[in-house]
């Protein structure tokens, strides 16, 4: 059954905006599909923004975000579903996406600080998100071994901290292996798009 029209925002977490990389082609085929289901898709690339680091607390809390940080909120206030790609270094996100989040998730707008022992209030509620991950070990091995602590951390602690559920992941491991494994993927990913959510 297809599913209701959406806005879609796709970041593109790989840090290297001009490689043929395969984060890449999986955020097109996705993006391809959403808009093949009639969804409405903006895509995002972290490889292509000057991303500057937040370097102080001070900062993140009460900065006032560039006009280029503002542009990429209004997108991510503008999407009802978000689909985060990005290749697992060093058993995390790639530097550039976390400044990313921290660029663009600040109080205000990602959350409000809550009085005393109150939990902050979650300001981007009733969006949805998918993450997908690649990694050259085998998917099975870093949810096993690893835990998924880097993905969990992005679910929970980031996504969800903010208000973004349900929360979905695809882990896409050994991707350094045959073509048609690739292939196969990035028809998976399609479908995924189509779905949208």
């Amino acid at each position: 059954m297809a599913s209701k029209p959406q806005r879609i925002l796709i970041l593109d977490g790989h840090p290297d905006g001009g490689g043929r990389r395969f984060v890449h082609a999986l955020a097109e085929a996705y993006a391809q599909g959403a808009r093949e289901a009639g969804h409405e898709v903006r895509t995002l690339s972290v490889g292509q923004l000057d991303i500057p680091l937040l370097r102080k607390g001070e900062d993140f809390q009460a900065g006032t975000p560039s006009r280029e940080v503002q542009r990429w909120q209004e997108a991510l206030g503008w999407a009802g579903h978000l689909v985060v790609l990005y290749p697992l270094w060093l058993g995390d996100m790639p530097a550039a996406l976390k400044a990313f989040f921290e660029q663009v998730l600040r109080p205000g707008f990602a959350f409000a600080a809550g009085g005393g022992k109150r939990l902050p209030k979650k300001l981007l509620k009733g969006r949805s998100a998918r993450v997908i991950v690649t990694m050259g070990m085998p998917a099975l091995f870093y949810r096993w071994y690893y835990r998924a602590h880097s993905l969990k951390n992005l679910e929970r602690n980031i996504l969800a901290f903010a208000g973004f559920g349900p929360i979905r992941s695809t882990v896409i491991g050994a991707v350094d292996g045959k073509a048609a494994t690739r292939k196969a993927w990035l028809d998976k990913v399609r479908r995924l798009g189509r779905r949208a959510a």
